[in-house]
C-alpha cells in the first residue's frame, strides 16, 4: 500500500490536481466561484471539462456520471461514456464544459410529491463546483443539483447549498457590524459520526426480513447481549479489522477524512468518525461512506446494515452531526475562548442558536424522522423525541448569570491530577458531555445526536443553516443603526437567553421527570414521523423557507407528501414481509415440530404407559396455543394492510393509520413469533438465531 499522505486524494479532482492541470486564469476563476460563489463562465468550464477528462481516463475511466441525491434518501447516477465518434469509423474521447455542467436524467421516476405528472420526464442535474469531482469504478463522479423541467428543487444538494448561502450572507453581515470588515464569508461545517452494523453475508442471505427491510422482523433475544458492556471500545476482530483497513484506504483515496474506528456498544456494532468538512462536502462524504461500507462488506463476506434499530433488545444506530460556524478569516464562531463572560461575538452568536433551536424545535425533529429512528428516539440509546440543548456546567451558569443581571467570572481550565506521579496531569474541558442530550454543546461545537444511521445529512443542517439565519437577520435588523451598540448587544443577549431558556436542559434526558418537566416547559413531544410530520407545513416553517428562498410553499408540501408516503410504504413493506415469513416459513416449521413431538410422544406410550410424556405434551400445549394465537394475528396484520389502502389520497392520515394501527400489530405478532423461536428447536428454526446474526462475524 503507498504511504497514506500519497493515497489520500489520489482518486480526487481535488485543488492540488486544478493548480498543476490548469491555467492559471482558469484556475482563479473556477476559485472565485468555489469560495465567493461567482457565476462560472462556459468558457472556464470547457477548460475544467478536458483536463478532468484527460485525469480520469488516467485513472482508467471510460464514463462519467453527474452523481445527485434525489428524494430517495439515496444516491443516483446515469453512467456515459468519453466516446464520440471521429468520422472515420473511429472514436475520440471527448468530454466538454456544457456536459459537465448539465446533465439530463429521467426525472419522472424520482418522488416529486405531487410538483410534476410521471409523463413529464425531463429533469436537469448541474455541476456542484464546491464539491470535487473523483474517479471510483472506472467513472469520473460529478457532484451536481437535481431539479425538474419547470425548476423546482427534486433534491437535497440544492436546499443545502441554498441554506449555507443564507447563514453566510446574515452571519457576514452581524460580524461586519461588530467590526470585522475581513469577514466577506462564513461556512458551516460538519463531522458525521456513522455507526453500522457487520453480520456475515450467509447469514443475511437467509432472512427475508433483513433482505427486504434492512431489519430483523422477528427474533428472540440471545442469551448474551450488550449488558456487559463488552464490546464497546472492545479489541476488533480479525475479519472486522481487516474490512475497517480496506474501508479507510479506500475513503482516504476519495479524500473523506475518516479518523476514528472502534465497537459500539452492541455486538457487532461499529462506528467510523471522520474529520469535520464544509457541511456539502461533509453531507457528499458521509454519502460515499455509506455507500463504500456497504461495496467493501461484500469483498469480505459481510453485510454492513445501517437501519436504525436491525436487532431488538441491543441498541441501534445513529449518526452524530458535529456542527459549527466558521468565518473565512480562520475564526471559530462557536469557540467561547478562555474568557466566554467577555467574549460578546460568541454569546451573541449562542444566542441566536438557543433562539433557533427553541422557536424550531419541530424542523429539528421532523430532520430526523424516518420509520427506523422512531425505535430509537427515547429509547435509552439514543436521545429522545424531545429536543433540548445542553450547554454544560461552565456556559450554563454564563447562561443563567446573564438573565439574572450578574457578573459570572469563568473558572478558567482546570488539570486533573491523576494521584500517580509516572501519569502526566493534563488539562480537563470546560463541560462534561451530556449523551442524553439531543443538541449539546461540545466544546467549540453543537453534537445534533437525534440523526439516525441511514440518513441523508444535509436534511438537518439545512434546517439548521435556515432557522439560525433567520435569528442572525432578526438581531441584525434589531442592531443596525443602534448609537450605543455595546449596550444593544447586550441587552439582546440577555432578553434572548431569558425568552428562549426553557429549551435550555443540562440534566438526564432519558428521567421519566424530564418527560413531564419537558411538557411543563412547552417543549414538544413528537413520538413517531407522522406526529412530526404534521408540522412541516405549519405557517411558521412555510414562512421561515419562503422568505429565505430554500423552498418554495409548493416544495415544503411535496416534501410533506414525500416523507409521509415514504413512510407508509416502508411499513407495509415490513408488514407484507413479516405475513409471508408467518405464512411460508414460521406456521409451517413450528408445525411440523409440534408434529414431531406428538410421535414422540405416541411412541412413547405405545411402548409404555410408565415412561411420562409431560415434557412433549406441555410444549405441544404451549406451542399449539401460540400458533393458534400467531396465525389468528397474522390475519389480522393482512386485514390491516388491505384497510391501509382506504386511506390512499390522504398520506398523513394513511402514515397514522400504518403507525398506531398497522405497527401495533406487527409488534404483538412478533412477540407471539419471538415466543414460539424459545420454545421450537434450532433444527427446525428457519432462521439464523440472534446468537448467530450477532456473535458469528
Amino acid at each position: 500500500m503507498a504511504k497514506v499522505p500519497e493515497l489520500f486524494g489520489s482518486m480526487v479532482f481535488n485543488d492540488q490536481t486544478m493548480q498543476e492541470r490548469l491555467p492559471k486564469s482558469t484556475y482563479k476563476a473556477l476559485k472565485k466561484t468555489i469560495q465567493n460563489g461567482e457565476p462560472l463562465d462556459l468558457s472556464v468550464a470547457n477548460v475544467v471539462a478536458s483536463a478532468m477528462k484527460d485525469w480520469a481516463i488516467e485513472k482508467g475511466c471510460t464514463h462519467y456520471t453527474h452523481w445527485f441525491q434525489p428524494m430517495t434518501g439515496i444516491t443516483a447516477e446515469k453512467h456515459d461514456s468519453f466516446i464520440s465518434p471521429s468520422g472515420d469509423g473511429q472514436i475520440i474521447m471527448e468530454f466538454s464544459g456544457k456536459e459537465l455542467v448539465k446533465g439530463e436524467p429521467d426525472a419522472s421516476s424520482f418522488p416529486s410529491g405531487g410538483i410534476r405528472a410521471t409523463f413529464e420526464a425531463r429533469g436537469y442535474t448541474t455541476w456542484d463546483p464546491t464539491s470535487y469531482a473523483f474517479a471510483k469504478d472506472g467513472t469520473l463522479y460529478i457532484p451536481t443539483a437535481f431539479c425538474s423541467y419547470t425548476g423546482e428543487v427534486l433534491d437535497k444538494k440544492t436546499p443545502l447549498l441554498r441554506s449555507m448561502e443564507r447563514i453566510s450572507t446574515e452571519a457576514v453581515k452581524i460580524l461586519n457590524l461588530l467590526g470585522k470588515s475581513d469577514v466577506t464569508r462564513v461556512t458551516t461545517t460538519v463531522g458525521p459520526e456513522q455507526e453500522y452494523f457487520l453480520i456475515d453475508k450467509e447469514m443475511y442471505d437467509q432472512r427475508e426480513d433483513l433482505i427486504f427491510t434492512g431489519r430483523t422482523l422477528f427474533g428472540a433475544k440471545a442469551p448474551k447481549g450488550q449488558e456487559l458492556d463488552d464490546h464497546y471500545f472492545g479489541t476488533i476482530k480479525t475479519r472486522v479489522a481487516a474490512f475497517m483497513k480496506e474501508l479507510d484506504e479506500e475513503l482516504w483515496k476519495l479524500g473523506i477524512l475518516a479518523k476514528t474506528k472502534h465497537n459500539e456498544v452492541a455486538p457487532s456494532q461499529h462506528e467510523l468518525a471522520p474529520i469535520f468538512s464544509t457541511t456539502n462536502i461533509a453531507t457528499d462524504h458521509n454519502e460515499l461512506t455509506m455507500e463504500l461500507m456497504k461495496k467493501i462488506a461484500e469483498r469480505h463476506n459481510l453485510v454492513c446494515l445501517l437501519h436504525e434499530k436491525p436487532f431488538a433488545g441491543v441498541n441501534g444506530s445513529g449518526k452524530h452531526n458535529n456542527w459549527s460556524i466558521s468565518t473565512n478569516t480562520g475564526e471559530n464562531l462557536l469557540d467561547p475562548g478562555k474568557a466566554p463572560e467577555n467574549n460578546i461575538q460568541f454569546q451573541l452568536f449562542l444566542a441566536a442558536i438557543v433562539k433557533a433551536v427553541h422557536e424550531y424545535q419541530d424542523l429539528l425533529r421532523i430532520s430526523v424522522a424516518s420509520a427506523g429512528n422512531d425505535h430509537r428516539l427515547g429509547a435509552n440509546e439514543a436521545p429522545p423525541a424531545i429536543i433540548s440543548m445542553y450547554l454544560g456546567d461552565e456556559l450554563g451558569a454564563l447562561v443563567d448569570a446573564i438573565i439574572a443581571g450578574k457578573d459570572y467570572k469563568s473558572k478558567g481550565t482546570e488539570r486533573m491530577k491523576t494521584g500517580v506521579e509516572v501519569l502526566a496531569d493534563f488539562k480537563k474541558d470546560n463541560s462534561d458531555r451530556n449523551r442524553t442530550s439531543p443538541f449539546a454543546f461540545t466544546g467549540n461545537k453543537f453534537e445534533f445526536r437525534a440523526l439516525g444511521s441511514s440518513l441523508n445529512i444535509a436534511c438537518p443542517n439545512i434546517m439548521l443553516n435556515t432557522m439560525v439565519a433567520e435569528v442572525l437577520s432578526e438581531f441584525y435588523a434589531e442592531l443596525e443603526g443602534k448609537e450605543d451598540l455595546d449596550s444593544a448587544l447586550k441587552a439582546l443577549i440577555k432578553n434572548t437567553f431569558t425568552e428562549h431558556q426553557a429549551i435550555i436542559f443540562n440534566g438526564n434526558n432519558y428521567a421519566d421527570e424530564w418527560v413531564e418537566e419537558a411538557e411543563r416547559r412547552g417543549l414538544l413531544n413528537l413520538k413517531s414521523l407522522p406526529e412530526a410530520l404534521a408540522h412541516y407545513i405549519d405557517k411558521k416553517n412555510l414562512d421561515l423557507f419562503v422568505k429565505n428562498k430554500i423552498y418554495s410553499e409548493q416544495e415544503v408540501h411535496a416534501r410533506y407528501e414525500i416523507e409521509l408516503e415514504n413512510y407508509s410504504k416502508q411499513i407495509n413493506i415490513e408488514a407484507l414481509t413479516m405475513i409471508d415469513m408467518a405464512k411460508k416459513d414460521i406456521i409451517p416449521a413450528v408445525t411440523s415440530f409440534t408434529r414431531e413431538l406428538t410421535d414422540t410422544a405416541l411412541s412413547k406410550k405405545a411402548l409404555s404407559d410408565a415412561i411420562p410424556t409431560t415434557v412433549e405434551e406441555n410444549l405441544i400445549i404451549s406451542l399449539s396455543n401460540k400458533l393458534v394465537c400467531f396465525a389468528k394475528k397474522t390475519a389480522e396484520l393482512e386485514e390491516a394492510v388491505i384497510k391501509a389502502t382506504e386511506y390512499e389520497g390522504n398520506n398523513l392520515a394513511q402514515a397514522t393509520f400504518f403507525r398506531e394501527t398497522v405497527f401495533a400489530i406487527m409488534q404483538e405478532l412478533r412477540a407471539v413469533g419471538d415466543s414460539m423461536e424459545t420454545e421450537t428447536s434450532a433444527e427446525y428454526w428457519p432462521y439464523p438465531s440472534y446468537a448467530e446474526l450477532l456473535f458469528g462475524v
